[in-house]
C-alpha cells in the first residue's frame, strides 16, 4: 500500500510580495497623509495628459518596458537609529527582493545620516514593479553633546521597531528559500507595522526639545517607538507641470526643484515635495499629558530620466556643484528664479538628444535588434560595428531608467522638510565602512549596475543579428 505525502506549497515570488506590500503601503499612507491621495490624483492626472500628447513617449516607454509600472511607481524613505535596525531591515527587503544599492553621505549636506537605496537590481523585477525605500541610518558619534548623545543611545537600546512574527517569517524565508501565500500576507502585513506613524513619542517633552535643538532630524529618529515612513512619492511624467498645479489642489511646492533642469532628454532625477506636516504628537513623561508637534512627514514627487555613466556623471556633478556655489535659494524662496535660470544655463554643456548623450558615452542606453536587422541577418553578413548597425536601422537604443538617489537632491529635500535650512559643518565625513558593517553586507555599485546592463543588453541584441564572437568595435 503506497502512502501519500502533501505537496510543498509553492512560493510567492519576491516580485508579488513586494507588490503586495507596496500596495498596502500606499494605503496606509493615504489614510494617515491625506494629502498624498491627492498628490496621487495629481500625478495621474499629468501622466495621462503627457501620454495624450506625446505618442513618441508613450512609444518608448512601451518599447522599453516601463509603461505599465509607471502608475505603481513609488519611492519611500525611512530613517532608523541603531546598527541592528539596519541590520534587520536588509533581512526584511530580501524578502522582497531588494538589494542596498548606492552609498549616499548626507552629513557633508549637514544632515547627520548616511544611507542606501534598496530597491530590485534585475530588469525584469524592475519592470514588475520598482518599488525602491531610500534608507538613513543616523550618525551618533555626529552629536557633539556627549551627555545627549549617550541619552539618545540608551533610549534607542530600549526599543524594537519590528513585530516578533514579522523576525520569524524573515527567519522562515531565509531557512526555507521563500514564503508560501498565506506566510506572504502575514509578512506583508507584519513588516508594515515598522514604517506605521505614532502619535505617542517615547520621550519627555524636554528630551524631544533638546534633542530636536540638536538637529531636528536627531529628534525625529529617536523620539519614537518606529522609524515611520516620512514620504511616498510617486513618478511623473513631467514634474513642471505637478510644480505648478499643485497650488490649484491647495497644496504649497517647495521653492526649487532639486536635480537637474528641464530638459527635452531627461536625466537622473527631478524631485519635489510639499512642505511636512505640522503634526499633534503626546510626550511621556510623569503627568503622560503633555501634548506638543511634530514635523516630519511630507509629499514628495519624482520624475525619472537615463542613468548616466561614470564620466557622465562627473560632469552632472561639476555642473550643479558650480551652480550651488554661485546662487543660494533661501527658505522663502526669493532666488528661486534666478537659481533655475542659471542652472538652464550651466546644463547647456550636458547634450540634449539621445544619440549625442550615447555616443559621448555620457548616458547608458539598452540596446535591441530591429525586425529588419533580424531579417537582414538571415541573407547576409552585417558590419561588426554598432554604430553603422545604427545608422543601417538594425540596432536600436532606449534609455536606461535612472533608478537611484542623488545626494544633494536628497539632503536639499530633507532640510526643506524640516521646516529650516539649518546647516550643521560636521567634522566627520563619509564613513562607508561602519555604513555596510552595520548593514552586514556590501552596497551595490550603482553605476557598475547600469554599465552591466547596458553591455548585456548589446550582447544580447548582437547575438539576435548572428554577430557572436566577431571583433567588434565597441560602443563608445
Amino acid at each position: 500500500m503506497s502512502r501519500s505525502f502533501p505537496m510543498p506549497q509553492a512560493f510567492v515570488s519576491p516580485d508579488r510580495i513586494r507588490s503586495l506590500f507596496t500596495e498596502a503601503m500606499s494605503q496606509m499612507y493615504r489614510a494617515e497623509v491625506p494629502q498624498y491621495g491627492t498628490l496621487i490624483e495629481l500625478v495621474a492626472d499629468v501622466n495621462a495628459g503627457c501620454l495624450e500628447k506625446d505618442p513618441d513617449l508613450r512609444d518608448r516607454l512601451a518599447r522599453a518596458g516601463e509603461l505599465e509600472r509607471i502608475d505603481v511607481e513609488r519611492h519611500g524613505a525611512i530613517r532608523l537609529g541603531t546598527a541592528d535596525e539596519l541590520f534587520t531591515i536588509r533581512r526584511l527587503f530580501a524578502v522582497m527582493g531588494m538589494q542596498p544599492v548606492g552609498y549616499y553621505d548626507l552629513s557633508v549636506a549637514g544632515v547627520p545620516v548616511h544611507s542606501t537605496s534598496f530597491r530590485p537590481i534585475d530588469e525584469a523585477a524592475l519592470n514588475v514593479n520598482p518599488f525602491r525605500v531610500f534608507t538613513s541610518l543616523l550618525r551618533l558619534e555626529l552629536i557633539e553633546d556627549e551627555g545627549l548623545r549617550g541619552e539618545a543611545e540608551a533610549i534607542l537600546a530600549k526599543r524594537r521597531i519590528y513585530t516578533p512574527r514579522a523576525v520569524t517569517l524573515i527567519e522562515r524565508h531565509e531557512q526555507n528559500g521563500g514564503l508560501t501565500k498565506a506566510e506572504a500576507m502575514e509578512f506583508v502585513a507584519e513588516a508594515l507595522e515598522t514604517f506605521r506613524w505614532h502619535s505617542e513619542a517615547t520621550v519627555s517633552a524636554d528630551t524631544y526639545k533638546r534633542l530636536h535643538d540638536a538637529h531636528r532630524l536627531i529628534a525625529d529618529v529617536v523620539s519614537f517607538k518606529g522609524p515611520h515612513i516620512n514620504h511616498l512619492t510617486p513618478r511623473t511624467l513631467d514634474i513642471d507641470a505637478v510644480q505648478a498645479r499643485m497650488p490649484e489642489r491647495g497644496i504649497t511646492p517647495k521653492a526649487v526643484i532639486e536635480g537637474p533642469p528641464r530638459r527635452h532628454c531627461d536625466i537622473l532625477l527631478r524631485q519635489t515635495s510639499f512642505k511636512a506636516l505640522e503634526e499633534m504628537i503626546a510626550f511621556s513623561g510623569d503627568d503622560g499629558a503633555m501634548q506638543g508637534t511634530h514635523t516630519a512627514r511630507f509629499g514628495e514627487i519624482e520624475q525619472r530620466g537615463v542613468a548616466l555613466t561614470a564620466k557622465g556623471r562627473t560632469l552632472y556633478d561639476q555642473l550643479l556643484a558650480s551652480v550651488r556655489g554661485e546662487v543660494q535659494v533661501g527658505a522663502g524662496g526669493a532666488k528661486a528664479g534666478a537659481y533655475d535660470d542659471e542652472l538652464a544655463a550651466r546644463f547647456k554643456a550636458l547634450p540634449d538628444s539621445w544619440d549625442e548623450l550615447r555616443r559621448e558615452n555620457l548616458a547608458c542606453f539598452r540596446y535591441s535588434a530591429t525586425p529588419a536587422g533580424i531579417a537582414a541577418a538571415a541573407g547576409s553578413t552585417l558590419p561588426g560595428d554598432p554604430e553603422a548597425l545604427i545608422a543601417s536601422g538594425y540596432l536600436t537604443f532606449t534609455p536606461i531608467v535612472y533608478e537611484d538617489f542623488l545626494p544633494v537632491s536628497a539632503a536639499g529635500i530633507f532640510q526643506s522638510n524640516l521646516g529650516t535650512d539649518q546647516q550643521q559643518n560636521y567634522a566627520t565625513r563619509s564613513n562607508r565602512d561602519a555604513f555596510e558593517a552595520a548593514l552586514g553586507a556590501t552596497v551595490q555599485d550603482e553605476l557598475a549596475l547600469y554599465a552591466e546592463r547596458q553591455a548585456a543588453s548589446l550582447d544580447s541584441a548582437l547575438e539576435a543579428l548572428g554577430l557572436v564572437g566577431l571583433p567588434l568595435k565597441t560602443v563608445a
